[in-house]
């Protein structure tokens, strides 16, 4: 298994072909070899991401089957599933990288801020439990000059809601919070650029 910071590198080599728009030829291959991962995968990184259809992992770093365990939900949120299924994935497969992607102009983070500005009683109460999660990440900012300036609101939103998040992975379990403090174990935050395809690393 290769390293955390050798996951990061590839990561980021895949999203500068992304950006430009070409596909590595391993990529292509691993589709036509489906087969060969039929009895088992050997992922190189885990990615926690946002459920927004602009924001598939695979496609963004240009990674090929049996490349990345993805893990989606709106708002990139950290519930206890989410946090299980990172465990299981580090634990079974010996992933060293664990990254919590967000992205510009997420919607979910959006829904919050309106909810905090303008509260309503007709979301579904499951809506409410992302809104709830991302909501410690934004109270803080609404009391700052920032509540003043919605985009600049959103942006910072969001990044705080990345770094809530990955704060969350690396001190809400136990099993991975060891595993950071053994060594070769990272989880780190980052954001995609709906408006350049490139992917910010919060190292």
């Amino acid at each position: 298994m290769i390293t955390a910071s050798e996951a990061i590198q590839r990561l980021k080599e895949g999203n500068q072909r992304f950006v430009a728009g070409v596909r590595s030829i391993d990529t292509s291959i691993k589709q036509m070899q489906r087969a060969e991962f039929v009895n088992g995968q050997d992922p190189f990184a885990i990615i926690l991401g946002c459920s927004d259809s602009r924001v598939p992992a695979e496609i963004i770093f240009d990674q090929g089957l049996g490349d990345l365990f993805v893990i989606r939900v709106a708002g990139n949120i950290v519930a206890p599933s989410q946090v299980g299924s990172v465990e299981f994935a580090a634990d079974l497969f010996n992933t060293k990288l664990v990254v919590v992607l967000g992205h510009s102009m997420c919607g979910a983070v959006k829904a919050t801020i309106d909810q905090l500005e303008r509260p309503s009683e007709e979301r579904s109460t499951c809506i409410l439990s992302i809104v709830n999660r991302i909501r410690p990440s934004v109270e803080p900012l609404l009391e700052t000059d920032l509540r003043n300036d919605p985009e600049k609101l959103l942006e910072s939103s969001i990044h705080a809601n990345i770094m809530v998040s990955t704060n969350h992975l690396k001190h809400g379990s136990q099993i991975l919070e060891n595993l950071v403090q053994q060594g070769d174990f990272k989880i780190i935050g980052a954001e995609y650029s709906l408006e350049t395809g490139l992917v910010n690393f919060f190292e």
